[in-house]
């Protein structure tokens, strides 16, 4: 079992940056393949990016390519999402996700495929 605790959420105007950061416990990190979600007032929760568990592979939202960068840090187990270029439309609640899996580049996309979840974080961009 993982428990995930992320960080790094906070108000940005829009154009600015914010770097999240999701710590997770148990020696069995690199088990895991990670992902990260968002769910914004009235939507759905969404896709945004997805890490292989070797950390080699990685996949991003057409909304988000090319201003958001997924990585992992096997070390200090955890999981870290960069995020550049911010406009209001980013603004959600963002949450990191764990799944266990055998294959070391597989990358995960939906909600039900992942086993755990952190608390979320809030991300505010103004206008």
């Amino acid at each position: 079992q993982v428990q995930l605790v992320e960080s790094g959420g906070g108000l940005v105007q829009a154009g600015g940056s914010l770097r999240l950061s999701c710590a997770a416990s148990g020696r069995t990190f690199s088990s895991y393949a990670m992902g990260w979600f968002r769910q914004a007032p009235g939507k759905e929760r969404e896709f945004v990016a997805a890490i292989s568990r070797s950390g080699g592979t990685t996949r991003y939202a057409d909304s988000v390519k090319g201003r958001f960068t997924i990585s992992r840090d096997k070390a200090k187990n955890t999981v870290s999402l960069q995020m550049n270029s911010l406009t209001p439309e980013d603004t959600a609640v963002y949450y990191c996700a764990a799944v266990s899996t055998y294959y070391s580049g597989s990358l995960y996309y939906s909600t039900n495929e992942y086993d755990y979840w952190g608390q979320g974080t809030q991300v505010t961009v103004s206008s």
